[in-house]
């Protein structure tokens, strides 16, 4: 994870409103797929449509400019759809990148082992 941010936000969602929220989030992976330093950026749902996963990898560089210019813009919109329940980032997040998550309430993990091929 040297020089990398994986991160996985777990959120509620309102299953009648669901269709709705996919609609705006096809709009975020659109202009997220455009960005250089995003590796991975997926979103799962649980059968029932009332919670939702985001999987996001980016190299450093990329956390910012996707928050700052990429998400901004449906920002408001988005927590209009779900709620951020939690927001889980592995890796080792620049100072400025963990003032900018911790807004999200980020729980941080360090690597210690393993690899990624």
């Amino acid at each position: 994870m040297q020089n990398e941010i994986l991160s996985i936000y777990h959120l509620s969602t309102r299953p009648e409103e669901f269709d709705q929220f996919k609609a705006l989030i096809d709009k975020i992976v659109a202009a997220s797929h455009e960005e250089p330093d995003t590796l991975t950026y997926e979103y799962v749902v649980n059968a029932d449509r009332t919670a939702v996963h985001i999987v996001e990898r980016y190299r450093m560089a990329g956390v910012l400019p996707h928050v700052e210019e990429t998400f901004a813009p449906y920002a408001a919109e988005f927590l209009a759809f779900a709620t951020i329940d939690y927001l889980f980032v592995y890796g080792e997040p620049t100072a400025e990148i963990r003032k900018k998550l911790d807004g999200f309430g980020a729980i941080y993990f360090a690597p210690f082992a393993g690899f990624t091929k």
